[in-house]
């Protein structure tokens, strides 16, 4: 039988040396490629899984209202000048700011912000004044859906009601908005966890599905397109001040 000085000569010695030290690296490889997938995994989520926050998602939504509010306005510029306008227009658009803005949006914002900074105790003379604010939007829509059923305004006096009702509504919303959008939105992230956050959006996105559909706020955003099309009003490059 033949031996070998250097025992690693040794064929099976040798085999037996290398089929470890290939299993080992297959080991360490195998681990470094598991740890690379779950980093990819996670960065993954983190890039998709988290859609969209919840401070966008609502932000998103004072757009429609906005172009709502644009829409109201035209109106009353045609109430002013005593012009007549299809009164359907109307209607259509306080029935988005109905279903949409306050049946949806700001029934979120009662039910999932409004409590969480009243029991932080935390912004709640605003949230007090925001409360009080959606009570008395809801009964000025009321009020505008019911002139939007008529074929145009009876009278004068008709007239400086319903004008009366828009003017307040924008009046009231364009502020009511704007401090929504830089103050009570971005301090909800101090008030809650990271996960609470995101699960916040997620019950969001749930509830806009369960209410409108998988593209609900799409949906919404071509109704107030097909609106602005028939004021005229459409197109964005008409709001550009000419030199």
């Amino acid at each position: 039988m033949k031996t070998y000085a250097n025992d690693s000569l040794s064929p099976i010695k040798g085999y037996k040396n290398n089929r470890r030290e290939f299993i080992n690296r297959s080991i360490i490889l195998g681990t470094l490629a598991g740890f690379g997938s779950i980093s990819f995994i996670t960065g993954c989520k983190n890039e998709t899984d988290e859609g969209v926050s919840p401070a966008e998602d609502l932000m998103r939504e004072h757009g429609v209202l906005n172009r709502i509010l644009l829409i109201y306005d035209n109106c009353r510029s045609h109430l002013v000048n005593n012009e007549q306008f299809d009164m359907d227009i109307l209607n259509n658009s306080a029935q988005i700011i109905r279903t949409f803005i306050e049946d949806y949006h700001e029934k979120l914002e009662e039910d999932f912000l409004f409590p969480r900074f009243e029991k932080a105790n935390q912004l709640t003379d605003l949230v007090q004044v925001l409360r009080k604010q959606h009570k008395v939007g809801r009964i000025l829509t009321d009020q505008i859906i019911e002139f939007g059923k008529m074929k145009s305004p009876a009278n004068t006096d008709e007239s400086q009601k319903l004008l009366k009702l828009l003017s307040d509504f924008n009046w009231m919303y364009r502020p009511h908005e704007a401090r929504e959008d830089t103050v009570l939105f971005p301090a909800i992230r101090k008030i809650v966890s990271e996960n609470e956050y995101f699960a916040l959006g997620e019950d969001f996105e749930d509830k806009e599905h369960e209410l409108f559909g998988e593209d609900g706020f799409d949906k919404m955003v071509d109704k107030v397109a097909i609106i602005e099309k028939q004021l005229g009003i459409y197109d964005l490059s008409m709001f550009t001040p000419i030199n």
